[in-house]
């Protein structure tokens, strides 16, 4: 089915013929139809699959078919995300698709004065992008309100509950009219989504696109067990051979990504670090210079992982592998977008045997190994040794093969960025630095 096929508005479609977008992906295909229709939608789709032409498409087709304007304050499409860098991202898609129009779009995310967004929201908007713990602030001194809001999206929900924000949820929940209609999208399918769905969804149309913790498919993986004193050096060899390429490099800390881009830099990178520490306005210019090419490479934290739409980027590194399995097929979607090629390096250090064990088992397949592998570490991998998740048991024995070389270091002021602690997860409930 085509984008003509579907009965979306002539303007609407000659936006999208004019941002070179002429054939619906999957997620578009499903969901599209259905949400025309008024009827709630619930999609299973990994990120980078076009959701938010899924979600923006249908219901700006039916704003722009009322002509009537916003009330004061109000909100007539809440569209809800759990970082700021996803809810520019959506923006930035919406605006697109919306050129010409009539319609009032914007977003409102923590890390930028909230002043100026009480100011913005006096005239209402006919989609609001918002971040819940932002969008909780604003309820809270009365700037805006939610009771003409007659669509709602919540996109990426696995990781709102991720980041705690079942609680914000719930608040924003009760204000909205039940008379409404929800698109929900998550990338997977955690035990407390089934409570997001039957709070917010009504009879919703089911569609599953790419099963949980499926990568895309041109996505070229593979893990390099190596010490973590290892890894800075391993990483600047491999970087080293592209450095004309796009890479997203991904730490566990954010001292740990500070760092690593430190180190990159002094070899001669072009390179910039962004995590939660991070102003609004730094996080901003540098996604700008990365995505313009001046920034070659760019060392995050997690709060990259989703929302970050660069199709250019051709390589992925996991420096520092997650604690948390699906943040790493989330992680890897940042490449091998558009229907191009990418590539995803893990660096695995033996006291993170356990988590690529975990990583493996969500994906349902080995990521294949360059060089030798640790008899612990393979021990551990094929489940000889503890449970999924757990620490195998016995210490991983020896020096693993770098499979690179020691060539072109990353210099003692590289040394162990990253570091091996773990830190540990945000309690459910606690606002996210993100928001």
């Amino acid at each position: 089915m085509s984008f003509d096929q579907m009965g979306l508005r002539p303007n609407l479609l000659a936006n999208l013929k004019a941002a070179g977008i002429s054939e619906p992906t999957p997620i578009q295909t499903r969901a599209i139809p259905p949400a025309l229709d008024g009827k709630d939608v619930m999609g299973l789709a990994q990120t980078g699959t076009g959701k938010t032409a899924a979600f923006g498409l249908p219901i700006a087709n039916a704003l722009l078919g009322e002509g009537r304007a916003p009330e004061p304050k109000s909100v007539t499409g809440l569209i809800l995300a759990p970082t700021r860098e996803l809810a520019a991202q959506i923006h930035e898609n919406l605006n697109l698709f919306l050129k010409g129009t009539h319609l009032r779009v914007g977003v409102v995310v923590g890390g930028n004065s909230i002043n100026p967004q009480i100011n913005r929201l006096h005239k209402g908007y006919d989609l609001l992008v918002a971040t819940p713990g932002r969008l909780i602030d604003l309820i809270e001194r009365k700037a805006v309100r939610l009771d003409r809001t007659r669509f709602l999206v919540l996109d990426e929900a696995d990781q709102m509950l991720d980041l705690g924000f079942i609680h914000a949820l719930r608040q924003i929940a009760k204000l909205l009219p039940k008379d409404r209609q929800t698109l929900l999208f998550s990338a997977t399918m955690p035990k407390q989504m089934a409570e997001i769905a039957g709070a917010y969804l009504t009879n919703p149309v089911r569609i599953e696109v790419n099963p949980p913790g499926k990568p895309a498919d041109k996505i070229d993986q593979r893990v390099h067990h190596v010490s973590q004193s290892e890894k800075a050096p391993l990483l600047a060899e491999m970087l080293d051979k592209h450095r004309d390429e796009l890479a997203l490099v991904f730490t566990r800390t954010k001292h740990g990504a500070d760092r690593l881009a430190r180190g990159l830099e002094k070899q001669g990178f072009a390179v910039s670090a962004i995590h939660g520490n991070k102003s609004q306005g730094q996080r901003t210019r540098a996604l700008q210079s990365f995505k313009e090419g001046d920034l070659r490479i760019l060392v995050a934290t997690d709060v990259a992982a989703r929302g970050l739409d660069i199709p250019e980027v051709r390589h992925v590194y996991n420096f520092d592998l997650p604690n948390v399995p699906d943040n790493y097929v989330h992680r890897i979607g940042r490449t091998a977008r558009a229907g191009r090629e990418g590539t995803a390096v893990a660096f695995c250090a033996p006291e993170e045997v356990s988590d690529l064990r975990a990583i493996e088992k969500v994906m349902g397949r080995a990521i294949p190994a360059v060089g030798n592998v640790p008899a612990a570490a393979q021990a551990a991998r094929s489940g000889g040794q503890g449970r999924p998740g757990g620490r195998p048991g016995g210490k991983p024995g020896g020096r693993a093969h770098n499979g690179g070389g020691n060539g072109g270091g990353a210099g003692a002021g590289a040394g162990k960025p990253g570091g091996a602690r773990r830190r540990r997860p945000a309690r459910r409930g606690q606002r996210s630095e993100m928001a």
